[in-house]
């Protein structure tokens, strides 16, 4: 069997981890199984690099960026080769470039757009242990890029996909997925396993063992993930086909997401297309837009509530305010003292009373809700970020998510 396994920059944090990840790919291979492995760079690795470049710049050439950074993988890659050659296995580092991992052009987050997989393939057929440098590819035009956050799970779903993998093994510092973040609720309980659509939702949602890029990619390649930690035997959480899943719960996990700020507008004029023209101006400057509110025209003003994260908020101040200029928006007040809780399930498609219970939960807690959105397996909820840690517990309590 053919696994992908990936460890992140705490599983290599030193040279000592380092080995401990050597002696688990070892283990996998005395298991009869060939292993491409991902790494991540040393944690602390990627940081000092960036602040070497701004030593010299505060706005480094991108090109430059990826080119200095994806150096951090590269010694990760290199230094776990000499360790597996060590112990007695064949094996080979290679960089992105090497392991055909195509993107754009796009420095500092590029996407991949395609992966020639033959190389890895020639070198596995020969029984080496190929360890891949994440988080970087090379463009069609020779240039390296780096993928951005999440990059180097990226790019092992990718290689899984590509390789035809039959698992791709993430590991981090955690032992897998919780119903939801254990240090605010204790009785949180580790899932065995939960679907694509689930994991892609709390990945959004602020859960953060997993990108939600990389689960997309897993999801359109059909890559069956698991995640686990490096430190421990224990068994992670698969990721995987919502019919692979026995029993669906009706729901999985609560999420919290503190990095949410209200913009709140008022007299907004009401002529066709003002919503197209403030979303469209929000989306030129990167501003990420989650939930929407517009009240109905009154006496030719409306009023549009949105969220978006609160490390965009200055670029989004900066696009209102241009509609504020131009008389087109009267009045617009900022909350950041906002977070957004919701609860996911693929149980909820064939359930109903599910919305309910959570409103009446924040109801009970005297917590007022200040805005809703849903989907086919999810419900959100704004509320004022002093309720965040009350609301995830008694959400998790109704639901019984600790049994």
């Amino acid at each position: 069997m053919l696994i992908v396994q990936k460890f992140g920059g705490t599983s290599v944090g030193d040279l000592e981890r380092i080995q401990n990840v050597a002696n688990r790919i070892s283990k996998t291979l005395n298991e009869g199984n060939d292993v491409v492995a991902v790494v991540s760079a040393m944690s602390g690795e990627t940081n000092k690099l960036v602040g070497y470049a701004e030593h010299f710049s505060k706005t480094p050439m991108r090109a430059e960026v990826d080119m200095l950074l994806s150096s951090g993988e590269r010694v990760t890659a290199s230094l776990l080769s000499i360790a597996l050659n060590e112990m007695g296995h064949n094996a080979l580092s290679m960089s992105g470039r090497a392991a055909g991992i195509i993107t754009d052009d796009v420095h500092t987050k590029a996407r991949i757009e395609n992966i020639d997989p033959q190389y890895i393939h020639a070198e596995v057929k020969r029984g080496r242990v190929v360890v891949v440098a994440g988080f970087q590819g090379v463009s069609e035009s020779g240039k390296i890029t780096t993928l951005g956050r999440g990059g180097s799970d990226l790019s092992a779903v990718a290689l899984a996909g590509a390789l035809g993998a039959e698992l791709c093994e993430i590991y981090t510092d955690v032992d897998g997925i919780y119903t939801t973040d254990p240090r605010i609720e204790p009785h949180a309980k580790k899932l065995n396993e939960i679907s694509y659509d689930e994991m892609l939702e709390l990945a959004s949602l602020g859960a953060k063992v997993l990108q939600n890029r990389s689960v997309e990619m897993a999801k359109k390649l059909n890559v069956n993930l698991v995640t686990r930690s490096s430190f421990s035997d224990a068994e992670g959480t698969l990721i995987t086909k919502e019919e692979n899943i026995m029993e669906k719960p009706l729901v999985s996990g609560i999420a919290l997401d503190r990095n949410q700020a209200r913009i709140s507008m008022s007299g907004v004029i009401d002529r066709p297309g003002i919503a197209s023209d403030i979303f469209s101006a929000l989306s030129e400057a990167e501003v990420n837009i989650d939930m929407i509110i517009q009240t109905s025209s009154k006496e030719g003003n409306t009023s549009i509530d949105f969220t978006v994260p609160s490390n965009e908020l200055i670029d989004a101040k900066d696009v209102v305010k241009k509609f504020i200029d131009n008389d087109e928006i009267k009045e617009v007040s900022y909350d950041e003292g906002i977070c957004k809780v919701s609860i996911v399930g693929v149980g909820m498609k064939s359930h109903t009373g599910v919305a309910a219970k959570a409103f009446k939960t924040m109801a009970v807690e005297s917590i007022n809700i200040n805005m809703i959105s849903t989907s086919e397996i999810k419900v959100s909820m704004v509320i004022d970020e002093k309720y965040a840690e009350l609301a995830v517990r008694s959400l998790h309590a109704i639901y019984e998510l600790e049994k």
